[in-house]
């Protein structure tokens, strides 16, 4: 049997679910919420993933929105990520064969409280890792604020997964008030997670916590595509901007900003798409890549980018060894921990 580690799809556990419903401030996004019973309801969750056999099985994590952007009051935002922690930990507790681990949220608006969260999610509630989005409501992840939160999770050996935030209200242009055609969604997010990345690359974070491992969402964003650019282009870095001197930065990066790029981790959320699956591959290797659906956000509500995404896998041209890897042994290796039969 075929091990499937899925890494990072989605999840509204029931009581996390309900409180949301409760205190957000966004009701408009509850309709579609509630129009995906997949995310929220475990037993159509299990229905639906009966098709993918036993070797199939799902480290659990929360759905956008961020838990930061869901109520500005300070506790119920703290309260909101313990509860969801909590509750993720108890779907893996009573359903470990289907759910083997999940990803910790943390409040990152409040970066003393999500250090402190982290810590209890992981070495008390087990967590295999943590989320984090690629701004905090507009503050970016190279603010020092955060880098305790990176500390801590490379002290803990828990890897980030980078998931990008952005909503209609960023404006395609800036004489417009919002983004048109949902624009925001379909380009914007893997911008998102570019530029975050691009940040965290020239914030020196590599060279500062070297053995740090962040997965980049849907392999990568934009990176793989754009390897020429963020190889021979960023080797040119600071000729095109004229006030400011980047010369000590350059001079202080222990290796090419696009040896920092392939430092990151990559899923293959990427919806089935085989050309970009290929594109990152290349880009990141086999070592460097890990199965993920991005489920449930598909047209048929949960399972279609699973299945969509196993077809794309199971026709590369690699080795049985290298499709175990991406299946399950990068996985491992990522976690620090053996998922068995």
């Amino acid at each position: 049997m075929q091990l499937k580690i899925d890494v990072f799809n989605h999840v509204f556990p029931k009581p996390f679910f309900e409180r949301l419903q409760k205190v957000t401030v966004n009701k408009g996004a509850i309709k579609r919420w509630l129009h995906i019973p997949f995310l929220h309801n475990v037993d159509v969750r299990f229905r639906m993933l009966e098709e993918f056999g036993e070797g199939y099985r799902q480290v659990l994590s929360l759905s956008a929105p961020p838990i930061e952007s869901i109520n500005p009051d300070r506790q119920i935002t703290i309260d909101l990520a313990r509860l969801a922690n909590d509750s993720m930990a108890d779907l893996v507790k009573t359903h470990p064969h289907r759910f083997p681990g999940f990803i910790a949220s943390l409040p990152l608006n409040y970066p003393d409280e999500s250090v402190s969260e982290l810590e209890r999610a992981v070495q008390h509630q087990g967590a295999l890792g943590v989320q984090v989005f690629s701004n905090v409501n507009g503050l970016p992840l190279d603010d020092e604020r955060f880098f305790p939160l990176f500390q801590t999770a490379d002290r803990l050996q828990c890897p980030i997964f980078l998931h990008p935030a952005r909503g209609a209200t960023f404006a395609d242009y800036p004489g417009e008030q919002k983004s048109k055609y949902e624009i925001w969604w379909t380009f914007g997010w893997p911008y998102e997670t570019s530029v975050a990345m691009h940040r965290l690359v020239f914030s020196g974070l590599f060279d500062r916590l070297p053995s740090i491992k962040i997965v980049a969402h849907h392999l990568g964003a934009m990176v793989p595509y754009f390897e020429g650019r963020v190889g021979y282009g960023l080797d040119q870095f600071g000729t095109r901007t004229s006030d400011e001197d980047y010369e000590g930065l350059r001079r202080s990066m222990a290796h090419r900003p696009i040896d920092y790029f392939k430092m990151f981790w990559a899923d293959t959320a990427v919806f089935g798409s085989r050309a970009a699956t290929e594109c990152g591959l290349h880009f990141y290797g086999v070592d460097q890549v890990v199965f993920a659906s991005d489920a449930p956000f598909d047209p048929e509500g949960g399972s279609m980018y699973i299945r969509e995404t196993i077809k794309v896998i199971d026709s590369l041209e690699i080795s049985p060894d290298e499709r175990d890897r991406i299946y399950r042994g990068n996985a491992e290796r990522l976690f620090n921990r053996r998922f068995t039969d």
